[in-house]
């Protein structure tokens, strides 16, 4: 006669094949959801950024990046953003903001601004 020890121990184990069998037989079973991410207003206005400051500095690399505001002034808006660059392993932090007009997007600024360096 099986001890209670034996018992439990099929009991798991019966318990585990009826909770992953039905997953390891069609990984299709398991319900995901495939949501579409929206494209960001700004994020035309993040690539001209990072191409600006690779342009500006050939040599560091981009590691990160922030969009940090839009500002609309009368008919003309500015997209700021925030870069993180690495050149020689020194890092360094990199404002640019891009003036154009609000309805055309026609760019007529833009500035870039090297912030404090980290080590």
């Amino acid at each position: 006669m099986p001890s209670l020890k034996d018992i439990t121990i099929i009991t798991t184990c019966l318990c585990i094949l009826f909770i992953f069998i039905p997953f390891l037989n069609n990984p299709n079973n398991i319900n995901t959801v495939n949501a579409e991410k929206a494209i960001p207003s700004h994020a035309k206005w993040g690539k001209i950024a990072m191409q600006k400051a690779t342009e500006r500095y050939p040599s560091a690399k981009i590691y990160d990046y922030l969009h940090v505001k839009r500002e609309q002034k009368g008919n003309y808006s500015v997209e700021t953003f925030k870069l993180w660059l690495d050149e020689n392993n020194k890092k360094f932090e990199v404002i640019v903001n891009i003036h154009f007009d609000t309805k055309s997007e026609k760019i007529s600024k833009i500035s870039l601004q090297k912030q404090n360096t980290h080590t």
